[in-house]
């Protein structure tokens, strides 16, 4: 086997780790809701996660297509180069991944994806797609958040008034089983979402190492070993996210948890099917968790929890790109 061909088995390997590492560090976006409100058991839930996670993972391509656009002109690297650059950014991304999930704090994967490449892009001299991350980054990191809380509020809303008379118990019954229903449509949304991330890597990876003619093809082995990676990833849990998101956020009752994650499934198909978004999972649950549960009232929500996660969010991109950009000055120094 020659130098170049390992470098293509270790990067693909390494996006895969990613795709795991993603797996679960989101688990909880799908499940958070419907394991706090008792409408399905951890392992049920994450099962059913991690099944709907694969199945998503084969709705479409267009997601991958924006990640792999997001670096270009690898023309002027050799192929171990565009390599080592590539890894670097997975290496980046998994870094705060794992960072964040041992303190329990839901930040992006996505994003930390995203920061890795932009970062290492940078600290190598590739070239940045902006418009790309603008419009298909940026502008949506902010709008999707923002569509969730204001989605989730309104659909609470409505189910208030529209279930005003009826007992409570009896209510909070029929949302329970709802809230399977709710909890698919996100575990379905997440890997239609994230799985996709992966793809795109592994794709510009292959294509960097001249192994594919084109980064707009997404070969069939690519997509079924990221659906399976993160399927596999999702099963294996994350507790401690699940936690936060699930109930230091706010103590949500099962008509608001099924208003969060029906909200947050439409916004994440729309993105990816309409928009071609990579989006932040995370970033829309938590919104619209936030949105369900400030119908029962603002001080409901524990605004100090949300601080923190906020805080989060605007940091990852930076700091997943500050590890990809050292883990590249490492790598470049002991591979070239």
């Amino acid at each position: 086997m020659d130098f170049a061909l390992a470098l293509v088995i270790l990067t693909v390997a390494i996006a895969l780790f990613f795709d795991y590492t993603n797996g679960f560090h989101d688990a909880a976006n799908a499940i958070a809701t419907s394991v706090s409100t008792r409408a399905l058991t951890p392992r049920v839930a994450l099962a059913m996660a991690a099944i709907l996670n694969f199945v998503g993972a084969y709705l479409g391509v267009e997601v991958a297509k924006t990640i792999a656009d997001i670096l270009t002109g690898f023309e002027g690297f050799t192929q171990t180069h565009a390599l080592v650059i590539i890894m670097s950014a997975l290496i980046g991304a998994i870094s705060w991944n794992l960072i964040t999930w041992y303190f329990g704090i839901p930040s992006s994967s996505s994003h930390a994806l995203i920061g890795g490449l932009i970062g290492v892009g940078l600290a190598a001299g590739v070239t940045v797609n902006w418009e790309k991350v603008i419009d298909k980054v940026a502008i949506p990191m902010v709008l999707s958040p923002t569509v969730g809380f204001l989605g989730a509020f309104t659909v609470m809303v409505s189910i208030m008034w529209i279930f005003r008379k009826a007992r409570p118990q009896r209510v909070n019954r029929g949302f329970r089983l709802a809230q399977t229903v709710s909890a698919a449509m996100m575990s379905l949304g997440h890997g239609l979402q994230d799985a996709q991330k992966t793809m795109g890597v592994i794709v510009l990876a292959l294509f960097a190492a001249g192994r594919l003619p084109s980064a707009d093809e997404v070969p069939v082995w690519v997509i079924v070993a990221s659906a399976t990676a993160i399927g596999l990833g999702t099963y294996s849990g994350g507790i401690r996210i699940i936690r936060t998101m699930g109930r230091r956020i706010i103590a949500l009752d099962p008509p608001r948890g099924f208003a969060a994650e029906f909200t947050a499934s439409i916004v994440l198909y729309v993105m990816a099917i309409g928009l071609h978004a990579p989006v932040s999972t995370t970033h829309t649950i938590t919104s619209s968790i936030m949105g369900a549960g400030a119908t029962k009232s603002l001080r409901a929500v524990r605004w100090g929890v949300a601080r923190s996660i906020v805080t989060a969010w605007i940091i990852t991109i930076p700091m997943a790109g500050l590890f990809g950009a050292l883990s590249y000055a490492l790598m470049h120094f002991v591979i070239e």
